[in-house]
């Protein structure tokens, strides 16, 4: 058995998951021209939209993911609280005047000019870096309550106060969950996993309590016909999509509910508007492609020695795939609807950026894995 050496050089990149990446870019790419469409019914250019996408924020992304996949793994491990605590102060940056930008009642970006970047994205990555070095430099210790749960509760109240504040509970409970499979996966014994799902589930709960527009999207997930012209209107339209589709779908560019019915087409309705394009068959081939991304992310991983590289990969890989699984549930009902983005596809061009960055840091753990 040989091992790759732990440095930016020390071994090959796992070219079927970047592949994977690719192919799911090329689907987001064809969707988002066909969602864009939808666009002329609006004052929006489907051009500009498009150029912002492809142009900025892949270019963008595709620049973190190279520096993503040559940063140095103990250098990494380093700075990882760090990283966190910077992405998170930025996060607080939202409800600076002048700095955050308000819409629809919610604080979740930062204008930059006619540029604007949800920082939550950023503190996904980051939280995920910080969990990883955490739990890889206890040693065993983690597993105790007081250097394990505490400790962990102490992060979820802090993410949960700011994400219920903004509010962005979707986001809440995909950093929430993937970071508990993580605390699992690394090692938590399952009466401390309970505890910190316990707390998971309290925050998730307050934040619906306290946010109406979460309750009504909850009341519409427990009863489809509520409030169908308002909080259960997506989930209609969606619905309508997927039945339009059938099983092969009306073809490329011929969605109709993209057109003043389904609510941002572009973004996390783009599912419904691929499943009524191409189908079951188009939509099942976009979840299978999910999950051949998170079970080659595991192969790739568990051949990793190192306990922070390997954490850090999981880590990710869970990260990319519950928050895909979480947006197509949502609008064929299995949950309920967060307005989340769908990695890879979804308009957005933080999520774009972000995500590349993950596969980057991806490729990097896939170099420290070991060969047969």
């Amino acid at each position: 058995m040989n091992v790759d050496r732990n440095s930016p050089s020390g071994g090959s990149r796992d070219w079927v998951l970047a592949g994977l990446s690719v192919v799911l870019i090329a689907m987001g790419f064809f969707a988002l021209v066909s969602a864009s469409l939808g666009l002329l019914d609006d004052a929006r250019s489907p051009i500009g939209v498009l150029t912002r996408q492809f142009l900025f924020a892949l270019g963008v992304g595709i620049a973190g993911l190279v520096v993503a996949d040559r940063i140095p793994m103990a250098w990494l491990r380093r700075a990882a609280s760090g990283i966190f605590i910077i992405a998170f102060v930025i996060s607080l940056a939202v409800f600076v005047p002048g700095i955050g930008f308000q819409s629809g009642g919610a604080y979740r970006w930062i204008a930059a000019g006619p540029l604007f970047f949800q920082p939550a994205e950023l503190l996904k990555i980051g939280f995920i870096i910080y969990l990883a070095a955490w739990l890889a430099s206890r040693n065993g210790g983690y597993r105790s309550a007081e250097f394990g749960v505490l400790s962990l509760l102490g992060m979820v109240a802090a993410l949960g106060a700011l994400f219920i504040r903004q509010p962005d509970i979707g986001t809440l409970g995909v950093i929430l969950l993937t970071g508990t499979a993580l605390f699992y996966a690394g090692g938590g014994q399952l009466r401390h996993v309970g505890l910190v799902g316990l707390a998971v589930a309290v925050f998730l709960i307050i934040g619906v309590l306290l946010r109406p527009y979460a309750l009504d999207r909850v009341l519409v997930f427990v009863d489809p016909s509520f409030d169908p012209q308002g909080a259960g209107y997506q989930v209609r339209q969606a619905a309508i999509a997927f039945g339009s589709g059938g099983s092969w779908g009306r073809g490329f560019g011929q969605s109709t509910q993209k057109f003043s019915y389904l609510p941002e087409p572009m973004g996390d309705a783009i599912f419904a508007v691929i499943g009524e394009e191409f189908g079951f068959a188009g939509a099942a081939a976009l979840v299978l492609l999910f999950l051949a991304f998170l079970w080659r992310v595991v192969l790739v991983v568990f051949r990793v020695r190192d306990p922070f590289a390997r954490l850090l990969g999981l880590g990710v890989g869970i990260l990319i795939t519950v928050q895909a699984f979480i947006n197509m549930g949502a609008l064929v009902g299995i949950v309920p609807l967060t307005g989340i983005t769908l990695p890879f596809i979804s308009h957005g061009g933080s999520s774009l950026a972000i995500t590349l960055v993950g596969v980057g840091i991806l490729l990097n753990v896939s170099r420290h894995r070991t060969t047969i």
